[in-house]
């Protein structure tokens, strides 16, 4: 097997991260507490929102997200959930397992995220919210997106796990619906190892989301700090409902080291996302002469692209060919992101791709390479060379 020199992710802890983690240990506190509180303090307000909530996933965000607002709402088993056919699978795994059933919608071919055009054609009277998937570092439609929700009085859920700090029309994602979601796990923007982050500014469900990533834990004693009180009835109140729980929870905790390393990243995030941005201004330009053959994620002028990824769709059927040709020569690639066409959905729900054909073209032709701020004009080039060098033959 040829060596991988051109990762789709690395990761280069600095000498900051590494301190940071090790102030972490000099303090002999690892569970939730001051990094942690200090982290989803900056991430919120990067994100225009009031309050954030770290977890130990993107997924983990994603399934408390949607099982507070099924508890909030009192939805029943079975209610639907929109979401789009081109996505990573955990965006749709956890609407089953919030025992909710997953409606899929095509997708736009030149931003590869949800057709808002499609949406409403799906929505019946046991849609209950509609989670759009802000994919590989570009946000989704938004505005449409929240107008549809309100007319039909649906709930927003971003999945925000591939794209962090971006704008769409001046606004952060994850700051436009109920919830957004996020994801700091490996060759994401900020890496912790493992984590995620829930946005909102509604502070009754910032209370449950943290309640229920605490095993649904009574919200008065979420944190070992949460009994330091000189008040003497307050500590009596405490002491008698810390051992309660009011929700079927999860245990979703992340720990202080995770904390320090994003803290410690979100210091050098500008200088993240601009050289994401010129890692893609560089493979676009380089491979501008081949449009006949690739399409590359179209960018709408009202919205940031912050290039977690750097997305392909070929048109002629040669996806398997290049991949295989990429990989051979030492650049490492992953299909983009299918779905719908995967066993066990194809099983449970009969869906065929032809319901879908965006997807289906995305599904057969697309496919994505590293897109990070550790690649170098030169391992850009030599990507660039590479793909010539297959369209060349």
């Amino acid at each position: 097997m040829p060596k991988i020199e051109i990762p789709v992710g690395n990761l280069r802890l600095t000498e900051a991260d590494k301190k940071a983690v090790l102030r972490v240990l000099d303090s002999n506190r690892l569970s939730y507490g001051p990094v942690s509180k200090r982290f989803e303090s900056a991430f919120a307000k990067l994100h225009d929102s009031k309050f954030a909530i770290f977890t130990n996933s993107g997924t983990s965000s994603l399934q408390i997200a949607l099982a507070a607002l099924k508890e909030r709402y009192q939805w029943n088993e079975g209610d639907e959930v929109i979401v789009p056919a081109v996505t990573f699978v955990a965006t749709s795994n956890i609407v089953i397992q919030n025992n909710m059933k997953p409606v899929f919608v095509d997708v736009e071919e030149d931003t590869f995220n949800i057709d808002p055009n499609k949406i409403e054609s799906v929505i019946t009277d046991r849609t209950r919210a509609i989670i759009p998937v802000h994919l590989l570092g570009l946000p989704a439609s938004m505005d449409p997106i929240m107008q549809i929700a309100d007319r039909h009085g649906l709930r927003v859920i971003e999945d925000s796990a591939e794209t962090m700090f971006a704008r769409y029309k001046g606004k952060t994602v994850g700051s436009f619906g109920d919830v957004g979601c996020f994801s700091t796990y490996i060759a994401h923007y900020i890496v912790t190892g493992v984590g995620g982050l829930n946005t909102t500014s509604d502070p009754n469900l910032a209370v449950s989301l943290r309640s229920l990533m605490n095993h649904g834990r009574d919200s008065i004693y979420i944190s070992i700090d949460d009994d330091s009180t000189n008040d003497l009835e307050r500590f009596k109140e405490i002491i008698n409902r810390r051992f309660r729980f009011v929700s079927l929870g999860y245990s979703y905790r992340a720990t202080e080291m995770e904390a320090a390393l994003g803290l410690s990243q979100l210091k050098r995030k500008d200088a993240i996302v601009r050289r994401r941005k010129e890692v893609a201004a560089r493979y676009i330009k380089g491979l501008q002469d081949l449009r006949e053959y690739i399409l590359f994620q179209k960018t709408p002028l009202d919205r940031e692209n912050v290039y977690m990824l750097f997305g392909m769709l070929t048109k002629n059927g040669e996806k398997r060919d290049i991949i295989n040709h990429l990989e051979t020569n030492g650049i490492e690639t992953r299909d983009l992101m299918p779905l719908i066409n995967q066993p066990y959905y194809v099983s449970r729900y009969g869906i065929s791709e032809n319901d879908y054909p965006t997807a289906k073209l995305i599904n057969a032709g697309g496919f994505y390479i590293g897109c990070h701020q550790y690649l170098s004009n030169k391992d850009i080039d030599y990507v660039v060379e590479s793909i010539h060098r297959f369209y060349k033959k």
